[in-house]
């Protein structure tokens, strides 16, 4: 089998009813477990699972950005579990969690387990408008596994000046994210002050607490925002853009940041 970081590892080979093989976006389940401890099952296109489990439960408030020992598979390497080795900064007992491809707060027992604590994020930087209206396109250029099944979301991360660091795919947008952050917090790299993030598709109150986590101060969709994204982006004073294409860009909170 190809190694979970292939992009071959995210294709499969479907029939259609004409008989044309097509090229499909895989979907699995993954079981995170911090220890012994299994915390939730998410829904997700293979590939960088230790980030994607990293990413998921900082997202979560359930670990700090500098509590992680380790992340990677069983010892017995039992496919689709991921093991992280850090200590939980709250119990998760009554918060059990199955995630979706589409949904990534399903399973959550209360309203009040929906919302994660986070300080506002500082200001700055200040990007021009025409630059936050090209990071789709310069997302795009990184997305090869999108470009031969047209089913996986994308998220960039990208430096004040609108260079790609870091780019990630999944058939869940949240776990696209959560792949991103989680590559920095293993990295030592977390909060993401002073970066920008762009989503390929629309921006749910579950993107907007996700990158406000993690410290981002500029959050960019290609699709629309939900009235919750905009009501918690200008709680965190972040700066959250939406319907970004053909050199457009709709500004909804954070002005003060766009040049």
């Amino acid at each position: 089998m190809p190694a979970p970081s292939d992009p071959a590892a995210r294709l499969h080979v479907a029939a259609t009813h004409d008989g044309i093989d097509d090229r499909v976006a895989v979907e699995e389940p993954l079981e995170i477990r911090v220890g012994d401890e299994a915390i939730a099952v998410t829904m997700r296109t293979p590939g960088h699972d230790e980030e994607l489990a990293v990413g998921f439960l900082h997202g979560e408030g359930l670990i700090g950005a500098g509590d992680v020992r380790g992340a990677g598979p069983t010892d017995d390497l039992a496919n689709n579990i991921v093991v992280v080795d850090a200590d939980l900064r709250s119990r998760p007992a009554a918060r059990r969690f199955y995630t979706t491809s589409s949904c990534g707060v399903c399973g959550k027992g209360a309203l009040e387990e929906v919302a994660v604590h986070c300080d506002p994020v500082p200001d700055g930087p200040v990007v021009a408008r025409e630059l936050l209206a090209d990071l789709p396109d310069r997302l795009a250029a990184a997305q090869p596994a999108f470009g031969r099944t047209g089913g996986l979301h994308a998220t960039g991360l990208f430096d004040a000046a609108g260079t790609l660091l870091l780019a990630r795919e999944d058939v869940g947008r949240h776990n696209a994210m959560d792949k991103v952050i989680g590559a920095r917090a293993l990295a030592g790299a977390l909060p993401l002050h002073g970066h920008l993030l762009c989503v390929s598709g629309r921006v749910s109150f579950e993107l907007v607490q996700k990158a406000a986590v993690a410290g981002v101060p500029v959050l960019v969709a290609v699709g629309a925002p939900t009235s919750l994204a905009v009501q918690l982006a200008g709680d965190r004073n972040m700066t959250l853009c939406g319907f970004a294409r053909d050199g457009g860009v709709n500004v909804y909170t954070g002005a003060q940041r766009v040049q």
